[in-house]
């Protein structure tokens, strides 16, 4: 008896090797091809986003507040109900550490940060950002597409539907996270929601392959690869003219087509032998404790040099919670040291390397966090959550550095001076890359959608060149 394939076999058995890669910032390839023009010229061509996962302390890292240790002991009074997320509220607890002004504009930066601090002259510290929400998952969900709840299309999907892709040999949106697990809330930091898959960012791996199943199953050639997909075009452009209002297998074979040509870009661009031993010094590769994050914002630097529009870097992983991230509900003097010495040579390292190179006035670097911590002590020697206020810098794309813009209160629990919502942020965002918040929409169950909803002002401070 004559066996016959399905063409649902044929498909899935000549995917093998690249299913991996069926990801939805590889699918619908002309969705994000080529370059868009932006709404006006912009002042950044790529976006590094540095997260911290687990919330960090702003007054023990870049918000500096001398009347914790006045008033160091006694309750937090006069605010109104003060909510913590954990319980075991105790009193105004000061910092460990100690500030010190940095650079010729004395931006004042904690010891945490002795390297990010030689850079002082090229950070804006946003000292008044505000968040909606004290869980983990929900606040990083906000900081990564606007909302508190799952399903929305995070910023760098946005960035890839209003710009496109410089590089048709790689994703333009890439994320890649801490060795140690992925952030609070997973995927759906990295999400296209509601848009098309083909917007969400695609995981690089920090070390070993780039991607999984990157590479062609064993015994299939490049040839015979090139082979077969000439061949799934062939049958596509069939099914498509008889169903021409079905783009959804051309957009699946078209993620093949991009992974097809990966295989030849990908290893290359997260190759760190090409880079000298200065380099890789300058990232912190020759030491443990740095080398994992250092990695990392290595490979951001050459996907940027690579026209990749958008690298979001997580560090902090869910491990163990209160260890391989910033939650130091109890002990923040140890756990901020570890963090900190992890990331301040390989954060000090690519804005260094990034400025030697050109490249740091066309690309914007955002250091932030879901929410802040306390000021009050929790168990004595930790702080709870705290989304009433945080301290967030950027860096790069023209932005007046040396600056601080907005303040908290004189403890550091609520934005006093200047709040700045997450809508605000973004929309930010969007203006240094040459696209206008209010004009950059997608059309979702009848509504122009937007990354900022209907709320957004830019940043003055920050927007300015």
């Amino acid at each position: 008896m004559k066996y016959f394939r399905s063409r649902r076999d044929f498909l899935f058995e000549a995917g093998g090797g690249l299913g991996g890669l069926a990801l939805g910032s590889l699918l619908n390839a002309e969705t994000t091809s080529g370059g868009k023009a932006p709404h006006f010229a912009p002042h950044a061509k790529a976006v590094i986003s540095l997260f911290m996962s687990g919330g960090v302390s702003q007054m023990d890292t870049f918000d500096p507040k001398p009347a914790l240790q006045k008033y160091a002991g006694q309750p937090l009074s006069g605010k109104g109900d003060v909510v913590v997320r954990q319980g075991h509220p105790g009193p105004l607890m000061p910092t460990p550490f100690e500030f010190k002004r940095h650079g010729q504009s004395g931006l004042e930066i904690s010891e945490l940060f002795p390297n990010v601090a030689k850079c002082a002259d090229d950070l804006a510290v946003i000292r008044s950002v505000v968040g909606k929400s004290n869980d983990h998952v929900m606040a990083g969900y906000e900081l990564a597409t606007g909302m508190v709840r799952m399903g929305s299309p995070s910023v760098g999907a946005w960035v890839t539907y209003g710009l496109g892709s410089e590089n048709q040999n790689l994703p333009s949106y890439v994320v890649i996270y801490d060795a140690r697990g992925g952030p609070f809330g997973g995927p759906s930091n990295w999400t296209a929601g509601y848009m098309p898959a083909a917007y969400q960012g695609t995981v690089f791996r920090s070390s070993g392959d780039p991607i999984v199943d990157l590479k062609p199953t064993g015994g299939v050639t490049l040839e015979q690869q090139r082979q077969r997909l000439d061949l799934l075009a062939k049958l596509n452009e069939l099914d498509m003219a008889r169903n021409p209002a079905n783009s959804e297998l051309a957009a699946r074979i078209n993620s093949y087509e991009l992974a097809y040509r990966m295989q030849g870009a990908a290893p290359e661009a997260v190759d760190m032998n090409r880079e000298s031993e200065a380099t890789r010094k300058m990232y912190g590769l020759d030491a443990e404790i740095t080398a994992p994050f250092g990695r990392q914002c290595l490979i951001a630097r050459r996907l940027v040099e690579r026209g990749v529009r958008f690298i979001q870097l997580y560090h902090g992983g869910l491990g163990n919670q209160n260890t391989d991230t910033w939650d130091a509900h109890e002990d923040v003097r140890k756990n901020h040291t570890m963090h900190a010495a992890e990331t301040d040579l390989p954060i000090a390292g690519l804005l260094q390397d990034l400025k030697s190179r050109g490249l740091l006035d066309s690309t914007l670097v955002v250091w932030q966090s879901e929410f802040g911590r306390m000021p009050i002590s929790q168990r004595g020697l930790g702080r709870d959550h705290n989304p009433g206020t945080m301290s967030i810098w950027m860096a790069g794309a023209k932005i007046r550095g040396g600056q601080t813009i907005g303040a908290s209160d004189e403890f550091g629990y609520k934005a006093a001076e200047q709040p700045v919502m997450v809508h605000d942020l973004h929309a930010t965002i969007l203006h240094k890359l040459g696209l206008d918040h209010t004009k950059l929409t997608y059309l979702y169950q009848g509504r122009r959608m937007r990354l900022t909803d209907v709320y957004g002002e830019v940043i003055p401070q920050i927007v300015k060149a």
